[in-house]
């Protein structure tokens, strides 16, 4: 059976964290080809490119810290896994060397905010998923699952190596679980248009688990998405160097609860060191392939910037920028600080790509019209109702039921009000009032002579104002939860807490019944709040086995000392 998050988080312990300042430090070094398993009480330094070799599961314990030399990145190829499943009290951490010298007596969840990044390399998961990738000569351009293509910001062997390649026919491919992870000062730059973004995802199938990622600080992109159907829940992005969340090559997925906080990650350039968009949406690498980005987002909190400097530029580009025939919904959100405009039509990525209403395909204007299931017939799949599912209403482009606030821009509403956006059939407001409960920046920096960043300094997130009622809520199909304000996070809690780096570095305000950090119960292995006998059936079928995830005691069986775990909880989890 498939767990869910809440069963594979409660598998992973629930202890307090514990000091790394005498952890041994292991040098990672080659490639993994057998399963491997990194604990706690080591820490682990990446040396140059690693990857994770198909065939191999590499499981890392609650509380592990990863913290490598520059250079030091890790891959997972197509067929391999991961298995980083921290939690809220024992967070896993990718992080540099530099950033565990400020942590006090090697606690992480201490440590000092630095405007640096490319202090190691990032983590990148390949999948099976289809893509749409045109710069591969012997790809189509309807789907197949011949299409692949080379990772951004991995170095091969060759153009084919297969340790560098992502995309396939398989949107239900399962590379693993990342749960409660937090990545900090990463990235690496290879070349033009060629670098390594906080975390990397090719091809990845929906069968795969994200859920509470944090990117703190990257040269390049926080999260970027090439096709494929995995979906995101519970992610925070802060102070990246180009796009917080960037999506290319025909995603078809969900994300629910997010949260960007624009700023700088380095003195440099817009692009490389200082926020572009919040979200970045590229259709296709070629407008008229198949798959073509269709997604849908819930509950998003994304705050910009619109500090100025003496002539008036600021570091954040748009809220939404579109491209190359994307199609995403936007509901339950909010937008406030926005250094440009809510939505941007961007057509084209400057890579060749030709845009919308290219070779018969929806114009621009006509995606904002067009019902979800209208489906584009240009190099389409033979079965397009499954191949698209994500969407199950509304039309292709939407952004409903969301709050506007402070968006100073001469032009930040114009394309948006060009496509309906604030009209009342759609349940947005522009607020005159904070939809956050608090927000606090800092003085003005100036990363280069024509930006400027104000940075975000604290921030209480939760819900206030305008956010705290929507209009709707997200469909209950096993991936969405129903909630019944806008942006990433009520009015009573804060899920930033205890496991970030943004609460590590005090920018997460926590004010009393505003951060709760939940204790796990191992035995409710459906994770459905209580322990019964689906429960015991799940003991009963892994009897003999060293499966972790029912290894209710941790002694690497699955037997007698089990069950007697499972019975002691019978009926109520603590």
């Amino acid at each position: 059976m498939k767990k869910n998050l809440a069963t594979v988080v409660a598998m992973a312990g629930a202890t307090v964290l514990s000091s790394h300042a005498l952890a041994a430090e292991v040098l990672v070094s080659g490639n993994i080809s057998a399963s491997t398993i990194w604990t706690k009480n080591n820490t682990y330094n990446l040396q140059g490119q690693v990857f994770v070799l198909p065939g191999a599961t590499l499981t890392i314990e609650p509380g592990t810290v990863i913290a490598s030399d520059s250079g030091g990145s890790l891959a997972i190829t197509r067929g391999a896994r991961i298995n980083a499943v921290g939690t809220q009290a024992e967070p896993i951490i990718f992080t540099s060397k530099q950033d565990v010298a400020t942590w006090t007596a090697g606690d992480p969840k201490t440590g000092t905010w630095r405007p640096v990044c490319n202090e190691w390399g990032n983590l990148t998961v390949m999948g099976r998923g289809y893509i749409s990738e045109n710069a591969v000569a012997a790809n189509t351009a309807s789907p197949n699952a011949a299409n692949v293509a080379a990772m951004e910001g991995l170095v091969g062997t060759s153009p084919t190596d297969p340790n560098v390649l992502y995309g396939g026919g398989d949107d239900l491919d399962d590379s693993g679980t990342l749960a409660f992870c937090s990545f900090r000062y990463g990235g690496k730059v290879i070349g033009l248009n060629n670098e390594l973004n906080g975390l990397s995802l090719g091809g990845v199938g929906k069968e795969t688990i994200i859920d509470h990622m944090e990117i703190m600080n990257n040269v390049d992109d926080g999260i970027e998405i090439w096709g494929g159907t995995v979906n995101l829940q519970y992610i925070s992005i802060w102070n990246i160097g180009d796009d917080s969340l960037d999506i290319d090559q025909g995603w078809r997925g969900k994300v629910q609860f997010g949260l960007i906080v624009q700023g700088y990650s380095a003195n440099a350039a817009q692009g490389s060191g200082t926020g572009d968009n919040c979200i970045e949406i590229d259709g296709a690498e070629q407008s008229d392939y198949q798959p073509v980005t269709t997604g849908v987002m819930y509950n998003m909190t994304v705050i910009g910037n619109n500090g100025s400097n003496a002539t008036g530029s600021n570091g954040g580009d748009h809220g939404i920028a579109y491209r190359d025939n994307a199609r995403v919904q936007v509901r339950q959100s909010i937008f406030m600080d926005l250094g440009e405009r809510l939505v941007a039509i961007d057509n084209v990525d400057g890579d060749g790509g030709a845009g919308y209403g290219f070779n018969g395909t929806h114009t621009w204007a006509s995606t904002w019209t067009t019902p979800f299931n209208i489906y584009p017939t240009v190099n389409a799949p033979a079965n397009p109702a499954a191949f698209y599912q994500a969407q199950t209403n509304g039309n292709l482009n939407e952004l409903k039921d969301s709050v506007f606030f402070n968006n100073i821009n001469t032009a930040a509403y114009t394309e948006a009000d060009a496509r309906g956006v604030r009209a009342k059939g759609n349940s947005n407001v522009t607020a005159t009032s904070m939809p956050i409960a608090g927000i606090t920046r800092g003085p003005v920096v100036n990363p280069t002579v024509t930006l400027a960043v104000k940075p975000v300094i604290s921030l209480d997130p939760r819900a206030a104002g305008d956010a705290l009622n929507a209009a709707g809520t997200a469909p209950s199909d096993g991936f969405f939860s129903p909630v019944t304000y806008r942006g990433a996070f009520s009015s009573t809690e804060n899920w930033l807490c205890g496991w970030t780096a943004a609460d590590a570095y005090g920018y997460n305000v926590a004010p009393p019944g505003g951060c709760v950090i939940g204790q796990p119960c191992p035995a409710d292995l459906n994770g459905d709040g209580s322990v019964g006998a689906t429960d015991l059936a799940e003991i009963l079928g892994g009897w003999g086995t060293n499966d972790p995830t029912i290894d209710l005691n941790d002694d690497g069986s699955v037997g007698a000392a089990d069950l007697a775990v499972l019975l002691g909880s019978w009926g109520a989890c603590p």
